[in-house]
């Protein structure tokens, strides 16, 4: 077996059979099960096949319902060899959210992990349209899953016995030619799904060679995921570790002293974290910190979500100068990075546009505005993807100005051309590293039949960042609970969107317009501090 990178793609090339693991071999592994990256592949390339038979084919979108496992990874590696579109699939969802992603992304394959698919079974395609994987012990025991829940249903097809029976795809020219459709949610409550455009061959190789250089990646990586790969970030790294030749650890579920760990078991070399696992990491006795041999580290990059000074510095002292902060979406990719060098000289920075991007700050009225003014954060999509949303062109056009894209954040460029960001334009509550969008909460809320007005905004907690809090007017003669508008939420939406706190108001500020001042709801709640962790 030979294993390499083609030279037209840049991605990993297999010429044959795959063979068992050996000890000295780049691998994917969650806990003790591990296998050999070409076996990996050569197992993903199966998968392709039987989905291919089935009718997935270039173009085509195929969602992912799993937990961090081998067999997302397969998964993933099957729909790239196909040129086809994944769409991972957030696992706290409730069936109807799950079937309007489904319906939308014009999805004709689910693949999910035995104990997801069943409770939203009758939300999703027919069973002939399902390859559903055993749960493995790995994950039933950090979620306390029952054994019964992790077995394969009858009448759907299993993951393991449709890479038994085929002969591997080995048509690698398509891979990396598409990549996902991440749905994210925008202020109309509804989910709405990033679709990357294909770039042509040349692009392709040289935006595949420029990930590399991102996160600093090659054969002799070793990485751990901690985070889950539904979320953009996540998976935007792993696909990258994988097309480097590198070695990745899954956890299960993060864990702060269970990832200090595995960084010393596996002697992992590169990391990507987000500020809720900085946070947690730090928040470890001193005795935990002092009994893991971290030295292994040589790069560690962070990002998703804002980070106090403190934190940062903080992390920076135990970790040393080995940490990187970026700042991108899933829109955009990535736009800037920072080294901790960079950082100290700048402490809140989130670094300089990456060579070949481009980012401007602007005024309302459209105006480019000058070093140290704070605005609108605009960024230049040269040598990247281009995008649109699915099935809602006129959102993206929304966004553009001068060919360039917002976020909908707001911030600053100094004088060196170091970003600074300041706040979200918009309403989105980010909390432990998760963007949560209110809209949809308030959406469902209104739908209650005793609620007459709502909002719902974040308010600062010291593990997550932001926790939500609702703002709820009752329609006269009614009165409601905090309970029960919790048992209602909960049959309607995931568990992280469900509200922490309530407060029951007469009123809520409102302009002429009827436009929700918000800002008037949470200044009191953030007076004197920044929204960060």
């Amino acid at each position: 077996m030979q294993y390499g990178t083609d030279e037209n793609t840049g991605q990993p090339q297999m010429n044959s059979a795959a063979p068992l693991a050996t000890a000295n071999e780049s691998y994917a592994s969650i806990d003790a099960r591990r296998l050999s990256l070409e076996a990996l592949w050569h197992r993903g390339c199966c998968l392709a096949t039987f989905l291919e038979q089935q009718g997935v084919k270039e173009d085509s979108a195929v969602a992912i319902l799993m937990r961090n496992d081998l067999s997302f990874l397969e998964s993933m590696i099957a729909i790239s060899v196909l040129g086809a579109y994944a769409v991972p699939l957030n696992w706290h969802l409730t069936g109807p959210e799950i079937k309007y992603i489904l319906e939308d992304s014009g999805a004709l394959m689910l693949m999910a992990h035995a104990d997801l698919y069943c409770p939203v079974a009758q939300f999703v395609p027919s069973k002939e349209q399902c390859v559903i994987a055993r749960t493995p012990e790995e994950i039933s025991g950090p979620y306390r899953i029952h054994a019964d829940q992790c077995e394969v249903p009858e009448g759907v097809v299993n993951l393991d016995d449709a890479i038994n029976v085929s002969q591997p795809q080995l048509d690698r020219s398509r891979v990396g030619s598409r990549n996902s459709i991440l749905y994210t949610s925008g202020t109309t409550g509804r989910p709405k799904g990033v679709r990357k455009l294909p770039l042509p061959a040349v692009e392709a190789r040289k935006y595949a060679q420029l990930s590399q250089l991102w996160f600093d990646l090659k054969p002799d990586v070793r990485t751990v995921m901690a985070g889950p790969m539904y979320h953009s970030a996540p998976n935007t790294y792993t696909r990258q570790v994988l097309n480097s030749g590198g070695s990745i650890t899954l956890m299960a579920r993060f864990d702060a002293e269970e990832l200090l760990a595995v960084i010393e078991r596996d002697r992992i070399t590169h990391l990507h974290l987000v500020p809720i696992m900085m946070v947690r990491l730090l928040r470890l006795s001193e005795e935990v910190k002092k009994r893991h041999n971290l030295s292994s580290l040589q790069f560690v990059i962070h990002g998703a979500a804002p980070i106090s000074v403190e934190t940062k510095r903080a992390f920076i002292e135990w970790w040393g100068p080995v940490i990187y902060e970026y700042y991108g979406s899933t829109e955009a990719g990535m736009i800037s990075r920072s080294s901790t060098e960079e950082w100290l000289e700048r402490p809140g920075t989130v670094g300089k546009a990456w060579p070949g991007r481009e980012v401007r700050i602007y005024s309302d009225s459209g105006e480019i505005l000058a070093p140290g003014t704070v605005g609108d954060v605009y960024a230049g999509l040269q040598g990247v993807p281009n995008f649109t949303y699915q099935n809602a062109d006129a959102q993206r056009l929304e966004i553009g100005r001068d060919g360039l894209i917002t976020n909908g954040d707001v911030g600053y460029l100094d004088e060196d051309g170091y970003l600074f960001l300041v706040d979200r334009k918009n309403d989105i509550v980010i909390s432990g590293g998760v963007n949560i969008y209110p809209a949809e909460i308030e959406c469902a809320l209104i739908e209650h039949t005793a609620v007459a007005d709502c909002a719902v905004i974040g308010i600062p907690d010291e593990e997550f960042g932001e926790k939500l809090l609702a703002f709820v007017k009752s329609t006269p003669g009614e009165t409601l609970t905090q309970a029960e508008l919790t048992t209602y939420l909960r049959g309607k939406l995931a568990g992280l969107k469900v509200p922490k706190e309530f407060v029951f108001t007469d009123s809520l500020p409102r302009d002429d317009s009827g436009k929700l001042m918000k800002r008037k709801l949470r200044d009191p709640y953030w007076a004197g501090r920044s929204r960060m962790i």
